[in-house]
């Protein structure tokens, strides 16, 4: 089923995030963002901006690409 790519990277931050045992306000922290940003993000509601991916694989030491390789889950 196609979902929009907010909802996609979404579900993706929030598997990344989790697997490196981070919670919502630990990534917020690190990241200098709010807890309901992570949020928004992780629940499709907001996009992050080009800085924010790339403080995103800075934090999460992943690429670009692993934020955007979508499961078939």
């Amino acid at each position: 089923m196609f979902m929009s790519l907010k909802s996609d990277f979404g579900k993706r931050l929030q598997k990344i995030r989790k697997y490196k045992g981070l919670t919502q306000a630990q990534l917020a922290e690190a990241m200098d963002l709010s807890i309901e940003m992570i949020s928004n993000m992780e629940r499709g509601i907001n996009g992050p901006s080009f800085a924010t991916l790339e403080k995103i694989t800075e934090v999460l030491k992943v690429t670009a690409h692993e934020l955007f390789f979508f499961d078939e889950d």
